[in-house]
C-alpha cells in the first residue's frame, strides 16, 4: 500500500496536456457532413472485405480536403491532431519489437509446455489454467501478441490431446478481453485513454485490475456452462494416466536454441514490465520504457534486427494516424462538443445516469465497430462533458476503459482477440463460428460484465476508492 501511495504521488507523464483555444462551432450542415464521413469510415472499418487501415486513411484524406476547402483549419493543424498521441506509437513499436525478440528465444513456448505438463492434460485443469494464463499474458504482453501466441498453443494442444478446439479458443479470446483492462499497457484503448487522461500505471492496479478479475470469473463461469457438453470435464484415472504418458513426450526446450538468450529475454521482459510500473517515478513516459526494452532486447537477445523491426504492426500505427486525424477534423467542427452537450442535457449532469449511458453506448458501439475508434471518438467527448468541473471525470474515464474492452465480447468482430480466434479456428481447424453461435455466448457474457462494470464504477467512486487525477 505504501508503494502504491508513493506511485500515486509521482508526476503524471503519460501525456502532455496542451491548452487549446476554444473551437468556433461550424454550421449544422458542416457538422453533419463531417460526422457522416466519420460514420462511413467506421462502417468501412467494420466490413471485413475492406481493410480497416485503408478505411481510416481514406476517411482522413476526405476530411482533410473538406476541412481545408471550407477553411476550418490550416494544414499545420494536422500535426497538432497527432502530436499528443505520438507516445502511443512509441508503446506499440517498442512492445512489438520486444515481444517478437522474446518469442524467438523460445520463452513463450517453454512456458506453454510447462503449463501443459503442470495440468497433466486434464480437460478441466487445462481449461482453467489456459484461461488464467491468457489473463496474465494479455496483462503483461498486450492483447495482440498474447492472442497470437495462445491461439497457436491451443491448436497444438487440442491436436495432441484430441480435444475440440472451439471451447478452448473462444474461451481464451473472451478471457483475453478481461485481461485487457488489467494494466495500462494491456490493451490499446487503455493506452489511448490512459495517455489522454494522464492516468498513472498504478491507478490501473487500484481501479481496473480488481474488476478485471471479477469479469474473468464471470466469463469463466458462463463459458464453463455453455461448453458443459463439449469437453470431457470428468476423466477416469486411466484416461488421465494415458494423457500424462502422452504429455511426457512433449519437449519444453524444443524451441530454445540458447539457454543464455532465454534467460536474458526473460530478464529484459520482466524489467520492462517493472519499468512500466515505475515510469512516473522515474520521470519518463511509457513510450520511453517500451523503446528501452525493445533496444535492450535487440542488443542482448536479438539475432535478426531487421526482421524484428519488420514485425512491428505498422498497419495498426497507420490506422491510428488516420483515426486521430479523423477525430481531430470532426472535433474542429464543434460536433463532438455538441454531442457532449446533448449527453449532459439527457442525463441532467447526474453521474448515476452518465456512467450507465457511457458504459452501455461504448460497449455496444465497440461490439459493432471496434473498441479503438470508439475510444478515440469518446475521449474528447468525455473531456467536454467534464470540462466545467460539475461532473467528476475519473469515473467516466474508468467506465470508458472497462466497457470499451469488455464490449469486444459482444460480436465476432468486436475485438481483435475474437477475430484472431475465429480466424484460427476456420483456417487451422476447419471450424466455422457463426454470428448466432457467438452472440449466444459472447453477447450474454458482455451484458453481465458491462452491467457489473457500471455498478462497480459507481460503488468504487461513491466509497472514495477512486484516486483523483491531478
Amino acid at each position: 500500500m505504501i508503494l502504491i501511495d508513493t506511485l500515486l504521488a509521482g508526476p503524471t507523464l503519460l501525456a502532455s496536456s496542451v491548452e487549446e483555444a476554444p473551437i468556433e462551432p461550424a454550421s449544422a450542415g458542416v457538422m453533419l457532413l463531417f460526422a457522416a464521413v466519420m460514420c462511413a469510415t467506421y462502417v468501412g472499418v467494420a466490413i471485413e472485405r475492406f481493410h480497416k487501415t485503408v478505411a481510416a486513411l481514406c476517411g482522413a484524406a476526405v476530411l482533410v480536403v473538406l476541412g481545408l476547402a471550407l477553411g476550418l483549419f490550416e494544414y499545420p493543424k494536422l500535426y497538432e491532431f497527432l502530436k499528443e498521441d505520438l507516445n502511443i506509437f512509441g508503446v506499440i513499436i517498442g512492445t512489438g519489437i520486444l515481444v517478437d525478440v522474446v518469442g524467438k528465444s523460445g520463452l513463450f513456448h517453454f512456458l506453454s509446455m510447462w503449463i501443459v505438463r503442470f495440468t497433466g492434460g486434464s480437460a478441466s485443469k487445462l481449461y482453467l489454467t489456459l484461461c488464467l494464463v491468457t489473463f496474465v499474458f494479455v496483462a503483461v504482453l498486450t492483447i495482440v501478441p498474447a492472442m497470437l501466441i495462445l491461439s497457436s498453443l491451443v491448436l497444438v494442444i487440442c491436436r495432441s490431446l484430441n480435444y475440440k478446439p472451439m471451447p478452448f479458443l473462444l474461451s481464451v479470446a473472451i478471457c483475453a478481453n478481461s485481461g485487457a483492462i488489467a494494466t495500462f499497457a494491456s490493451g490499446l484503448p487503455n493506452i489511448m485513454i490512459g495517455t489522454a487522461a494522464g492516468i498513472p500505471y498504478a491507478h490501473f492496479l487500484q481501479v481496473s485490475l480488481p474488476y478485471a478479475v471479477v469479469s474473468l470469473v464471470i466469463a469463466i463461469a458462463a463459458l464453463r456452462f455453455f461448453f458443459r457438453n463439449d469437453l470431457p470435464w470428468k476423466q477416469t484415472p486411466e484416461q488421465q494416466e494415458a494423457l500424462r504418458v502422452q504429455i511426457e513426450t512433449f519437449d519444453p526446450w524444443a524451441m530454445v536454441e540458447d539457454n543464455r538468450v532465454l534467460l536474458r529475454s526473460g530478464t529484459i521482459l520482466a524489467l520492462t514490465v517493472i519499468g512500466f510500473v515505475f515510469a512516473q517515478q522515474l520521470g519518463v513516459g511509457m513510450d520511453f520504457i517500451a523503446m528501452v526494452g525493445a533496444t535492450a532486447a535487440l542488443l542482448f537477445a536479438g539475432k535478426g534486427v531487421e526482421d524484428a523491426i519488420g514485425k512491428v504492426n505498422w498497419t495498426v500505427i497507420l490506422f491510428f494516424m488516420g483515426l486521430f486525424i479523423i477525430i481531430g477534423c470532426v472535433k474542429q467542427t464543434g460536433a463532438l462538443a455538441w454531442v457532449a452537450e446533448q449527453v449532459i442535457e439527457l442525463s441532467g449532469n447526474e453521474l448515476t445516469l452518465l456512467v450507465p449511458l457511457l458504459g452501455v453506448f461504448s460497449a455496444v458501439a465497440s461490439s459493432i465497430v471496434d473498441n479503438i475508434p470508439v475510444a478515440a471518438t469518446l475521449i474528447p467527448i468525455v473531456k467536454d462533458i467534464a470540462a466545467d468541473g460539475t461532473v467528476p471525470i475519473e469515473p467516466l474515464w474508468w467506465t470508458l476503459i472497462i466497457c470499451c474492452n469488455l464490449g469486444g465480447n459482444g460480436t465476432p468482430i468486436g475485438s481483435i482477440s475474437c477475430v484472431i480466434a475465429i480466424y484460427a479456428l476456420k483456417k487451422e481447424a476447419g471450424v466455422h463460428v457463426g454470428w448466432g453461435t457467438f452472440l449466444k455466448i459472447g453477447g450474454l457474457i458482455m451484458l453481465l460484465q458491462v452491467a457489473g462494470a457500471i455498478v462497480y464504477v459507481l460503488l468504487h467512486y461513491n466509497n472514495g476508492w477512486t484516486p483523483a487525477l491531478s
